[in-house]
């Protein structure tokens, strides 16, 4: 999955939650800036910041490691 399509699924689940972007920032206590740029596709955001989004839009990370 690429960043674009990662920012896409979580705009697309924070819209169905009827969650605005600046109160899932405050939820999972990360900056408006930061929650803009993960669903435009233009962060790189830090496993952290995606772990707080994800939990508070109650979806699972599933991360595969190609070596």
């Amino acid at each position: 999955m690429t960043l674009i399509q990662l920012g896409e699924t979580i705009r697309q689940r924070r819209q169905r939650l009827d969650i605005r972007q600046n109160d899932l920032a405050d939820l999972a206590e990360i900056g408006l800036r930061t929650v803009i740029a993960v669903e435009n596709g233009t962060g790189n955001p830090s496993f952290q910041t995606l772990t707080k989004i994800v939990e508070v839009l109650g979806l699972e990370l599933n991360l595969t490691v190609k070596l």
